[in-house]
């Protein structure tokens, strides 16, 4: 059976914002392993389409990035959007209950599946379907934007707790 977690990079005062602070090349590496061993990914409209970028090589990228578009490419991937009529290779557009998807997906995976996108967590997390939640701290304060937790949580519990680089510390959560 899958686990769902939802990580993402995050500011110290709560917000997401991939345009505001990046990873370091440690992070980084961090990131490529992790996308290569997830089971699959499941996207919100909004960061599907931020994503979308690693499907078309850029002639400028380094060994790194083209190392982490290919880790992206090859991964399954299930898109939520009401909007959406199609997306990119190795996606699904998910069109029916988000509730017996997921819990499809939990039940014939075995791994991590990613969550990616604030408001999917929180329609997961609703539905009582995240495992755990990931927070990668950054040392930026934003002040406003997107917030990593988009509604009220079930309490949680801390469990682990990493230093990813020399700025950067993973907290991780679960269900209290």
């Amino acid at each position: 059976m899958a686990r769902i977690v939802f990580g993402m990079n995050v500011s110290l005062d709560g917000y997401v914002d991939h345009e505001k602070f990046s990873p370091g090349p440690v992070l980084f590496r961090h990131w490529i392993e992790q996308v290569r061993g997830v089971a699959g990914s499941v996207y919100g409209r909004r960061m599907y389409e931020i994503m979308r970028y690693w499907d078309d090589d850029h002639p400028e990228w380094t060994a790194e990035l083209r190392e982490f578009a290919t880790a992206w490419r090859t991964q399954p991937k299930w898109v939520v959007s009401g909007t959406l009529k199609s997306v990119g290779p190795n996606a699904t557009l998910v069109d029916g209950d988000l509730g017996t998807t997921i819990r499809d997906l939990k039940d014939r995976l075995a791994g991590e599946i990613a969550v990616s996108g604030p408001d999917l967590a929180r329609s997961l997390t609703d539905l009582g379907l995240i495992d755990e939640y990931r927070l990668y701290f950054h040392p930026v304060v934003l002040g406003h934007g997107k917030p990593f937790f988009t509604g009220p949580r079930p309490p949680l519990r801390l469990v682990a707790n990493e230093s990813m680089d020399e700025n950067v510390i993973r907290l991780t959560y679960v269900p209290a």
